[in-house]
C-alpha cells in the first residue's frame, strides 16, 4: 500500500487492529500464567519461605521489562514494529517449559528474564501500532481496548492457573496454556500482522507539535506534563508490584484457600481489563489530568483500606476499587504521552515512559522486602496506599 492511499482511523484498520487486540490478549496471558500461583510454587516445590526470595522474581521481570520496553522504543523506527513483535515471542518459546520442569528456583528467575523480553518487546510494539493505525481522534479508546483485552487476559488466566492447580497440583498442567500462547502470538504475528512505519510517515506530514529536544529527559521529569505522568506510572506498577507479591501471601495468612484467593487476585485486574472499554474512550472526551489524579487517589485510598479489611466480601470490594482506579489511569498514560509528541518520537517517549512505569514493579517488590524486614508483611499496603495518594497529588499540582 502507497503512502497516498494509508488511512488513519480505527475504522479504516479494524482488520489489523483486531489482530493487534489478539496477540496482546496472548501477550497478557503469559504473565497471569505467574500471577497466582507463583508464591505457592515457590512454598510447596522450592522449599522457598523468604518474601525477599519469592519476590525477586518480581523485581528480575520488572527491571528486564522495563530496560526492554526503553530499547524497543529506541529500535522501533530502525529495526520495525512486526519484527520486534516476532523476536519478542520466539524469545518467550522456552518460558512455559522451564515453569514445568525447573528443578531449582534459579530457573523460575531465568524464566523471568526471559519474560520481562518478552513483554518488553510483544506489549510494547502492539500498543504504538495501535496509536499508529488509529490517529488522534480515536487514541484513548485505542489503548483502553489494547488494556483490557491484556489484562483481563492477564485476569482470566491467573484464575484459571489457579483453578487448574488446586484441582490437579501446581506443575505441569496450569502450564500447558503457556505453550499455546506462544504458539498463537507467534503464528499471528509473523503470517498476518503488517508494519505500520507508513501510518507513521503519514501521520508525520499533518502534525504540528514540536519534537522533544531530548525525549529521555524531557519524558523522565523535565517536561511537567509528560514528567507527571511518568511518575503516575512508576507508582501505578509500584502498587501493582507490591500487590502481586504480598496480596497472596497475605489473603493466605488470613486463612483464604487457594480458590478464594485466586478469585479475590483475579477481581483487581479483571476490573481493570474491563473497565478500560469505557476509560479508554472517556480519555479522548474528558481531561486527562482530572482522570489520573481521580485514579490514582482512588487507587491509594483501596490499598490504605486494604490494611484494616478481614472478610471476603471487604477484599472483593477493594481489589475491584483497585481495578477501577487502575482502568482510569492506565490506557489515559498513553493516549496523553502519545497526544503530547511528535508521531515521529512517539515509540522512544512511550518507550521512555514504560521503562519508569514497569521499573516500578521492581521498586514495589524491593520496598516490600525492606518493609517486611522491619514490619508485618501487611503494613507495605499501608505504605504504598499512602505513596499511591502522594502520586496523585504530584499530578493535581504539577500537570497543566
Amino acid at each position: 500500500m502507497s503512502e497516498k492511499n494509508i488511512q488513519l482511523g480505527l475504522k479504516e484498520n479494524w482488520k489489523q487492529f483486531t489482530l493487534l487486540l489478539i496477540v496482546n490478549a496472548f501477550v497478557g496471558g503469559m504473565v497471569g500464567l505467574e500471577r497466582t500461583i507463583l508464591p505457592e510454587l515457590a512454598e510447596k516445590e522450592f522449599l522457598v519461605i523468604s518474601t525477599s526470595v519469592i519476590l525477586s522474581f518480581i523485581i528480575v521481570f520488572g527491571v528486564v521489562k522495563a530496560i526492554t520496553n526503553y530499547f524497543t522504543g529506541v529500535l522501533a523506527n530502525r529495526v520495525g514494529r512486526k519484527n520486534l513483535l516476532i523476536i519478542g515471542w520466539i524469545i518467550a518459546i522456552p518460558i512455559p517449559f522451564i515453569l514445568m520442569y525447573a528443578q531449582h528456583w534459579n530457573w523460575v528467575i531465568f524464566a523471568n528474564v526471559l519474560l520481562g523480553i518478552n513483554q518488553g518487546l510483544t506489549w510494547s510494539s502492539t500498543v504504538v501500532m495501535k496509536i499508529d493505525l488509529v490517529g488522534e481522534k480515536h487514541r484513548g479508546l485505542a489503548m483502553g481496548l489494547n488494556e483490557s483485552f491484556g489484562y483481563f487476559s492477564i485476569a482470566l488466566v491467573a484464575f484459571t492457573t489457579g483453578w487448574i492447580a488446586s484441582e490437579y497440583g501446581l506443575r505441569p498442567y496450569p502450564f500447558y496454556q503457556g505453550v499455546g500462547f506462544v504458539v498463537l502470538g507467534l503464528l499471528m504475528s509473523i503470517f498476518f500482522i503488517k508494519d505500520t512505519a507508513k501510518h507513521v510517515a503519514s501521520e508525520t506530514k499533518k502534525n504540528t507539535i514540536k519534537p522533544l529536544k531530548n525525549i529521555f529527559w524531557e519524558t523522565t521529569w523535565k517536561d511537567q506534563n509528560l514528567g507527571s505522568i511518568s511518575q503516575a506510572g512508576f507508582v501505578n506498577n509500584l502498587n501493582d508490584g507490591m500487590i502481586w507479591g504480598v496480596l497472596p501471601i497475605i489473603l493466605a495468612s488470613k486463612g483464604f484457600n487457594l480458590k478464594n484467593i485466586s478469585i479475590i487476585v483475579a477481581v483487581y485486574p479483571a476490573i481493570w481489563g474491563i473497565g478500560q472499554l469505557v476509560t479508554g474512550k472517556l480519555s479522548d472526551h474528558y481531561n486527562k489530568k482530572m482522570m489520573l489524579f481521580i485514579g490514582m487517589a482512588i487507587q491509594g485510598l483501596a490499598l490504605i483500606f486494604m490494611f484494616w479489611a478481614t472478610s471476603y466480601l471487604q477484599f472483593i470490594i477493594l481489589s475491584s476499587l483497585l481495578g477501577a482506579g487502575t482502568a482510569i489511569v492506565y490506557p489515559t498514560f498513553l493516549s496523553a504521552i502519545a497526544s503530547f509528541t511528535n508521531p515521529n518520537q512517539r515509540a522512544q517517549s512511550i518507550g521512555t515512559f514504560r521503562l519508569w512505569r514497569d521499573l516500578g514493579y521492581a521498586f514495589g517488590a524491593l520496598l516490600t522486602i525492606i518493609i517486611t524486614q522491619f514490619f508485618d508483611v501487611d503494613i507495605t499496603i499501608i505504605a504504598i496506599g499512602i505513596l499511591t495518594v502522594i502520586s496523585s497529588i504530584i499530578i493535581k499540582i504539577r500537570m497543566s
